[in-house]
């Protein structure tokens, strides 16, 4: 089932959805990948599949989880952050000194997950592998990976000088063999949690400014912005929109966003950008008629794409009607 264009969509029969998050650092089992369905279009009823156990690398944790179907139909792929904040040296250490392997599992029905697998993707010159997605390339037939990362000196081994974080890439055909990872995404400040969508031949990238707040001359700093190229592997993507989730004086906002997830609308009335409002309400729903719109507003009916409280940065699979049946059954039998 094609999972990227709005026409795909709504011909293949969306039957419901299956979001993939974990809960935060707040507590010693919050960074663990946790899984909701809904079978409702409206995406305003989730069930958590308790039958799913959590995923989680053993003493450690995993986050920014992120869904993959496999492009020839075999089944289904999870990429996520090894990283674990919980009782560990915080946010500095794991930014310059922490895991530089993507977390993988695999599975064929969305339910018995095989991992994690940990795929070293990036040198010892990097500091972290944070929030990796995948997006096949039809032109290639083969997968863009990519993640956020720090990379420092090579006369800097303890990583002490100063750096940021920016977009890094490599290819894959299964997720276990990697090619030499490359810079896909550096603006000269730091930049995280890139997602990307394909339709009618654009690829749309939706990314956050992670500056800091007041910085001078960055009004959209912890905002998302939108950039779009023919071509996936490109550095060169061209812009589109700025400081997507952020008021104005005229309509309200989100205090920050982080995790952009974007979906054709389930309605068919153009497209659904989720916002996860970290530290604040969680997910926010915004709809725009089209992709390469420079405007994303919150969406209006207050009954629609209602999302549990408390999900952190995660993806949205959508679903067929045999694949919502198979995750609404009861979990399979241990051997």
């Amino acid at each position: 089932m094609p999972q990227s264009t709005h026409r795909d969509h709504q011909a293949t029969g969306t039957a419901g959805y299956l979001f993939a998050y974990f809960t935060g650092e707040d507590r010693p089992d919050g960074e663990r990948i946790r899984f909701a369905l809904c079978d409702d279009l409206r995406m305003d009823r989730w069930t958590e599949l308790i039958g799913i156990p959590p995923l989680a690398p053993a003493g450690g944790g995993a986050r920014d989880p992120f869904l993959v179907r496999a492009a020839d139909g075999s089944g289904f792929h999870l990429l996520a952050t090894d990283l674990r904040i919980h009782g560990s040296a915080g946010w500095e250490q794991a930014i310059a000194h922490g895991s530089r392997d993507l977390l993988v599992w695999s599975s064929a029905d969305l339910r018995s997950w095989d991992g994690p697998h940990r795929v070293e993707v990036m040198p010892e010159r990097a500091g972290c592998v944070w929030a990796p997605e995948a997006v096949h390339d039809p032109g290639s037939g083969e997968y863009l990976v990519f993640w956020a990362s720090t990379v420092y000196p090579d006369d800097d081994p303890r990583h002490e000088s100063p750096s940021y974080q920016r977009m890094y890439c490599a290819t894959t055909k299964d997720f276990r063999t990697f090619s030499d990872p490359r810079v896909w995404v550096d603006k000269g400040y730091p930049v995280i949690d890139s997602t990307v969508v394909e339709h009618d031949g654009w690829f749309y990238r939706f990314t956050k400014d992670e500056r800091l707040p007041g910085t001078p001359d960055a009004p959209d700093a912890k905002f998302v912005f939108v950039e779009r190229s023919r071509d996936l592997s490109a550095t060169d993507y061209e812009p589109v929109a700025q400081g997507v989730g952020r008021g104005t004086e005229d309509r309200p906002g989100l205090a920050h966003a982080e995790g952009p997830i974007v979906l054709p609308a389930p309605d068919g009335r153009g497209w659904l950008l989720l916002l996860d409002e970290f530290l604040g309400r969680g997910y926010v729903p915004f709809r725009a008629d089209r992709l390469d719109s420079s405007v994303w507003l919150p969406a209006a009916d207050p009954e629609f794409c209602v999302l549990p409280p408390g999900l952190r940065h995660g993806s949205v699979l959508p679903l067929t009607e045999a694949e919502c049946a198979g995750l609404r059954g009861p979990a399979p039998a241990e051997a």
